[in-house]
This record gives C-alpha cells, structure tokens and sequence, in this order.
C-alpha cells in the first residue's frame, strides 16, 4: 500500500495528470485546478480541499461542532476582531481559551493573521509586497522554488495543477521573502508553512504570515546551518527527561540524537506529519501561545510512542526507533485526544527560556559562538503585540468586498480656520415653534366672552330609552346591563368650583330647565350662600362632599326610571326642550 502524507504520496501509487493550459479554451468551465488535471470523474474532496483520500485519517479525527454552537463562537471572534487591541490588553486568557476550543473555519485566516501581527505589519509597511513581487529576483533561488511547488500539498485542490493559482501565488510568497530576507534566503521548510497560510487568506497576508513565523516565533530556524532547529532539539532532549523519563532513557540508550526526529515536526510546525484536523487546531493555538506548544506536541507523541515498557520491546534498535516515530499511531494524532493531552503537558515559557539558557551556555562551551545571530523569539501573540504595540488605524479592518452606494455622498463639514476655536454661538440653539394658545371654554365672569360653537344636541331622558344612573358605582334593579350610562365625573378629577361656571359641564343654572319635574335648580341654595372653601376641609381643592347636592335627594331616584322610560311623550313641547349636558 503507498503511503499517504499530507498531501504526499509515493511516486508508485497515484499519478497525477496533467494538461496543458494552452489547449484549454479562455470560457472553459473547468475553473478549479483538480478540474484542470482531470480530477473531475468520481473525484471525491473532503471539506479541507484535499482530493482523493489524502487525508485518510482527517474525517476520522475530527470533530463535529453543531451548527448553533459554531455561528456563536463566530460571533464571538467577530467581536473580538472588532476590538483586537482591547482584547489581548485586559482578556486574553479568554483569547486562549478560545484559540484551545478551535477557531471557526470562516474566520480561521483572519484571526491568524491578527494572532500573528501580520495585520499590522502589513498595514505599516503598505505597498511592499506589491514591490517585491514586480521584482525578479535571485535566478539561483527561483530555481530551487520552483522545483519544491509541486512537492507542497500536491491531492490539495488548491496545488494540484502545475502552474495553477495555487502554485503561483506559492511562488509569489516565497520570491518576495527572498527578496525581503536576502541574507537568509530560501529555506525548502518554508514552503509548506507558505502553503498552508495560503490555504486560508490572501497572498500577501500569506507574505506577512510567513514574515512573523520565520522572525517572530521561529527565529533562526530557516537560516544557514540550522543552529537554531539544533539547538531547540537539545532543549527538547532536555525536557523529555523531566516529562517522560522512560523514553529519554530508551532514546539515550540508542544514540537518537533529536535532530533525526524532530526537524520536520518543528520547522514544519507539523503539518507534514499529523491529519489536517489536528494540524489546524496545533496551529490555532501555536499563533496565539507560540513555541511552546510545538515543545508539547513532541513530548506527547514521544510519550504516547515510547513511555511503555510494551511498545520499548517492539523497538530494541535505533532503526525500530526510527521507524516508529516516522509512523504514529492514528489514535495518538486525533484532534480530541491530541488537544487534550498538549494542554495537560507541564511545560511554560518559563521552563523553555530557562532551558534555552544552560543549553546555549554549554553550546557556546563545546562549540564556540553561535554564527547566525537570531533576534530573540516571542512565545505568542501578546508579547509580539507588546513589542510592536499597534495603533488603532493598523487594527482596522478594511472590507473585502466594496459595493458602491447609489445614495449621494454626504456634504463635507466646513473646515475651521486656522486660530479659530470651536464654540457655540449665542442664540445657536433651535428656537421651539411659539405655541399656539387653546381658549378655555369654561370661562370665568370676568373673561371675554368667546364664540360658542353649535352644540350638538344631547338626548335627554324622556328620548332615552332606559337610564341607569349610578349610585355609589352601583346600577339601580331591573336596568339592562348595555343602557347607556351617563358619564358622572369623578369626585377627584372635576375641577374647582371657582374654575366650572355650572355642574356636570352644564350652563348656567339659571338658564337650564328642569329635568322630568325636578325641583329647579333655582329652589336650590345658591352658590354664593355655601360657606367659603377655605373653611372646609379641601379634597384635592374640590368642595367638601357634604356640600355637593346628594343624588338621593333627587326626585331621579323617587320615580323609577323605568316606568318614565315607558311614558310616551304626549306634548310636542318636549321635543322643543334641548338639554346641553
């Protein structure tokens, strides 16, 4: 059976075909470059792009998130890519818990690139990768790229053509590194953190990525003589023995120098060795914890390969060894189990920068100064934010897509003169429209007399079939419950004597006839001989109760209102009569 990487494959097994774009015509609708090599019959991609079962063990390893739980954690992200800089300053162990349980598929690329700084090493160095890519470069270094393309991730969908965009642009961010870095030049491993980058964003935030990788968090990597990859394999040495001491013995008994295993587990950042699941949440949380996670997954598969004594019988010589660690075990690099086990792994940024220290004291004791200076190495997205703080222009996230707008395009404010403040002027404010004042209709004796308007007619109680007259809130017996009733005003809502000139909103007294021989009102006392308001005690400034005339001393409540309901009306004078209530 031919063995399967990431995205590579033994020579004898699967051959890929290709065709030449010059026979293909411009309007073809084969757009994607699997469709260009002839991948278009039963081909079958799994949802990371690989084609043809490159990844046999990344549908198996990875985990379903539900839907519902996976638009929440975008809209989460999005408010934090909103307010990066506060974020990472005053929450970023929330950052980190975050980076642990997966970024989104859909803001994957972006949140790299903020994790990174590459957004604002882009931002402060506009317009470079423009003038590096329309440069042409070192001929002796385009060589060595262009033979090392297809090798990158050829059953991926995105590189699977030869010359195809995915190619291109790999071609692109690498020549433009060359060109940014030419005393380090070109380094074959930096193509395949290239290629994963551009998996997930642009080519020139590829660039920019691939910028903070090689200087950031992996300085002195991809450089000549590979002293920095050397020097973390001692590093690594040294930790397994504090962490797994049976395989340290085991990996000291064969003379296995680290160097022989761990190379392309780190400068790779384990992209060629674990499934794609796995390598995409190694990845979510190296770019925001730094170096120390790649010192933990070593460890954890070190550990989980040679810390029995049961799988250290399988392997008594160093090639056994070798070809162990060359094939893990599928269990070991599942997405669930291998996230788990790296943040269960006691190691910090303490525990590395203390290392560093006693192995480059004995490096420098038994081979002298080290011959390519690196800059020193910053363990995750904080402490590259902190040093290089952005401003708020480099975090601002500029649209992808700009639609133009058909509204027209708001007036310019006008701009203030040199010397001139900025003030409100006096009488600035918006004056409020004059209100236009209501005349009072129940005007008092001494007030001009207004224009009344026509008064609808009212009904009174000889054209109203039944009344019902309220007392105490009580109907009287044998009234039905839909008669109309008349409205009495409450006894805490009806102004004060001195503001109504008659009760019930009447006029006057004096002009108002009596109502179904009632007394009139003109037997009643007058008001002018009721004691003075200020001698009763005040309701809510209304007359006392007592002095108000008692609906049960009206004649209403003697005769029943049913039986006058009945009467017919005999004179015609009765029509003539008009109550205004």
């Amino acid at each position: 059976m031919a063995k399967i990487e990431n995205g590579r494959q033994s020579a004898d097994s699967i051959s890929i075909r290709t065709i030449s774009t010059s026979h293909m015509d411009d309007e073809s609708s084969l757009g994607s470059d699997s469709e260009i090599n002839g991948f278009t019959n039963d081909r079958h991609t799994d949802k990371y792009g690989f084609i043809g079962g490159a990844q046999q063990y990344s549908e198996q390893s990875a985990q379903d998130v539900p839907p519902e739980v996976l638009r929440q954690r975008e809209v989460k992200w999005l408010d934090m890519l909103s307010n990066w800089n506060k974020w990472m300053v005053k929450r970023h162990k929330k950052v980190r818990l975050r980076c642990q349980k997966g970024i989104p598929p859909s803001l994957r690329g972006r949140a790299w690139l903020y994790l990174s700084g590459g957004k604002v090493k882009r931002e402060q160095n506009r317009w470079k990768f423009e003038e590096l890519d329309s440069q042409a470069g070192d001929p002796k270094e385009l060589d060595v790229i262009e033979k090392d393309l297809h090798r990158q991730f050829p059953f991926h969908e995105m590189f699977v053509s030869r010359g195809g965009h995915g190619q291109q642009d790999l071609f692109r961010v690498l020549k433009a590194y060359t060109l940014y870095k030419p005393e380090e030049g070109y380094c074959q491993a930096q193509a395949p953190i290239a290629a994963v980058l551009l998996m997930h964003m642009p080519a020139e935030d590829a660039f920019w990525g691939l910028v903070q990788i090689c200087e950031k968090y992996l300085p002195g990597y991809y450089s000549a003589g590979l002293e920095a990859i050397q020097l973390d394999g001692e590093i690594m040495y040294a930790l397994t023995r504090r962490v797994s001491p049976l395989t340290y013995r085991h990996l000291e008994k064969q003379k296995i120098e680290p160097i022989l295993y761990m190379t392309e587990w780190f400068m790779c950042v384990f992209s060629r060795t674990l499934p794609w699941a796995s390598v995409l949440r190694v990845w979510d949380m190296f770019l925001c914890d730094g170096v120390k996670i790649i010192f933990r997954v070593g460890l954890v598969l070190l550990k989980c390969m040679l810390g029995t004594r049961e799988k250290l019988k399988a392997c008594q010589g160093q090639y056994e060894t070798m070809e162990l660690l060359r094939a893990i075990e599928p269990r070991y690099m599942q997405e669930g189990f291998l996230v788990r086990e790296v943040l269960e792994v006691p190691v910090s940024e303490r525990d590395i920068e203390r290392e560093h220290h006693v192995q480059l004291k004995r490096w420098r004791k038994n081979r002298g100064e080290l011959h390519c200076k690196s800059p020193p190495r910053m363990h995750g997205a904080r402490a590259i934010m902190a040093s290089e703080p952005p401003s708020r222009q480099d975090l601002r996230q500029n649209p992808t897509i700009i639609v133009k707008s058909l509204l027209p395009p708001p007036q310019p404010t006008p701009q203030l003169k040199k010397g001139e403040k900025k003030g409100k002027k006096k009488g600035s404010m918006k004056k409020t429209p004059p209100v236009t004042e209501i005349p009072n209709p129940y005007n008092l004796p001494g007030d001009p007399q207004l224009p009344l308007r026509d008064p609808l007619p009212q009904p009174t109680l000889r054209d109203s079939p039944v009344q019902t007259p309220l007392v105490n809130d009580t109907p009287l017996p044998n009234t039905p419950k839909d008669s109309p009733l008349p409205q009495q005003p409450a006894l805490n809502d009806q102004p004060a004597l001195n503001d109504q000139p008659a009760l019930n909103d009447q006029p006057a007294l004096n002009d108002q006839p009596a109502l179904n021989d009632q007394p009139a009102l003109n037997d009643q006392p007058a008001l002018n001989d009721q004691p003075a308001l200020n001698d009763q005690p005040a309701l809510n400034d209304q007359p006392a109760l007592n002095d108000q005339p008692v609906l049960n001393d009206q004649s209403l409540l003697k005769d029943s209102p049913l039986q006058k309901s009945t009467q017919s009306l005999s004179s015609t004078e009765a029509d003539h009569q008009d109550t205004y209530l």
